[in-house]
């Protein structure tokens, strides 16, 4: 009786696998292998070390904001304003509340002549040891200057018209109130006012 034919290669010498054996534990029974998409080489597993790739992954939580990380350095420029308009503590942020807010105050009770006063203190007091400070009192002074001399020109011209323009001096004090309150508003939000109509007296 003749034995069947053998397919090709079915009669090669050489070990063959144990197919219940796991891989690597007899000759022939290790996994193929095949290129990785994207890595180095022509085939298999990449080194230790080359991954993650350069340029991979972001970090966990996420990269950065631009400009930086706030409270690191770089932080985000106040939009609206110039200057500093970070402050380093409370005290900062009440001083310069007090230059705006006490620069309106002062033009009601002062009757638009004693708007400078709280601006002047607020730099004497805290000016030098704070530049945010100083930034702020003098920003403010400058405008109460300004429009305190206004009104006292207001004034001549409603004595010298015998009353006639009696509304100048009040349209006059009207202007650095409402500007004073817009400044402090800005101000508590960290903001350094760019008051309108001012000349720079003091730099």
């Amino acid at each position: 009786m003749t034995e069947p034919p053998r397919p090709p290669g079915a009669g090669d010498s050489g070990p063959q696998p144990d197919p219940s054996a796991p891989y690597g534990s007899s000759p022939g029974s290790e996994p193929p292998t095949a290129p990785l998409s994207g890595a180095p080489g022509t085939g298999g597993y990449p080194p230790p070390g080359d991954y993650p790739p350069p340029g991979g992954y972001p970090p966990p939580g996420g990269y950065p904001p631009p400009g930086g990380t706030p409270g690191y350095g770089a932080g985000y420029p106040a939009g609206g304003g110039y200057g500093p308009a970070a402050y380093a503590n409370n005290d900062e942020k009440t001083w310069a509340l007090v230059a705006h807010f006490g620069g309106a105050a002062g033009v009601i009770v002062g009757g638009g002549l004693l708007g400078w006063v709280a601006p002047l203190i607020a730099m004497m007091t805290r000016g030098q040891q704070s530049p945010t400070v100083r930034a702020h009192a003098v920003a403010a002074l400058n405008f109460q200057i300004t429009w305190a001399i206004a009104s006292v020109l207001a004034w001549v011209i409603t004595v010298i018209t015998c009353g006639i323009l009696f509304f100048v001096p009040m349209l006059v004090w009207l202007v650095p109130l409402i500007f004073g309150i817009i400044g402090g508003v800005k101000a508590n939000e960290g903001v350094l006012y760019r008051y309108p109509m001012t000349y720079n007296f003091i730099k």
